[in-house]
């Protein structure tokens, strides 16, 4: 599925950058999103892509210090960003936990970095975007067994807010429980939301999600994106999935 991934994102950065000059991509984190970057990172036509005109942003991460090896940003250097020439001005990391959102004695650090965060990603958006913030070429989601995507997790205030792009979330159901997120209309904002999922212990998640779930319960059923949604399953992820949602069979 990661290679599969990779090779997709490939031809769809290439296009964009052949369409628009640059490409803007929202990579996650987890075992999903880290396995595709890595597939990238060894994929031949890796090389396709100008690495210099890409943008990329995060989904969620970790509220958690710089370098912690839990963020997303630090396991993507790993995976990936530190062996492609990208423009250090066109990567965007979520904001630490150290530096000027340290959390203080109110605790809302979380909430002051989703708060720059939401007005870098203003500053980025162009008027052709209709809206305060960029609109992506492709956004990914891991989708986690009990259905969540980014950081927004089922019945949380995250996943029911609809005017913020960009939210604090403090008492995550596992750790780390501070976090920031995009919610689920700055998600909508993107061209193409890829949802990946893989392992028999995100079957559950996607059945539930394409079965016609409410995005407070399930919010992966929530994630989808102006022209495109796509799901990248496995064999084990896509086995509970209703036999109507399966390609007919060739005569």
């Amino acid at each position: 599925m990661a290679q599969a991934a990779a090779a997709r994102l490939i031809t769809k950065i290439v296009d964009a950058q052949a369409a628009r000059g640059s490409a803007s991509v929202v990579l996650t984190g987890g075992r999903n999103g880290n396995g595709l970057l890595a597939a990238l990172s060894s994929a031949p036509a890796r090389d396709a892509v100008d690495w210099s005109r890409l943008d990329l942003w995060w989904g969620d991460e970790r509220f958690l210090p710089d370098g912690d090896p839990e963020r997303n940003y630090t396991q993507a250097r790993e995976a990936l960003l530190d062996s492609v020439p990208l423009d250090p001005a066109r990567v965007h990391p979520m904001p630490a936990s150290d530096g000027p959102f340290a959390k203080g004695a109110d605790g809302d650090g979380a909430d002051a970095a989703a708060e720059a965060y939401a007005a870098e990603l203003a500053a980025a958006a162009g008027p052709e975007d209709h809206g305060p913030v960029p609109t992506f070429d492709v956004l990914m989601l891991g989708v986690g067994p009990d259905t969540h995507v980014a950081s927004l997790f089922p019945e949380s205030p995250a996943v029911r807010e609809t005017e913020r792009m960009v939210v604090g979330v403090h008492g995550a159901p596992k750790p780390p429980p501070t976090r920031v997120s995009l919610t689920l209309p700055a998600i909508r904002s993107a061209r193409e939301v890829w949802l990946l999922a893989a392992g028999e212990d995100k079957a559950k998640a996607a059945a539930i999600a394409l079965s016609g779930a409410g995005e407070v319960q399930a919010p992966a059923a929530g994630a989808y994106g102006r022209a495109r949604t796509l799901w990248l399953l496995d064999a084990a992820a896509a086995s509970q999935l209703p036999r109507d949602l399966y390609p007919p069979a060739s005569p």
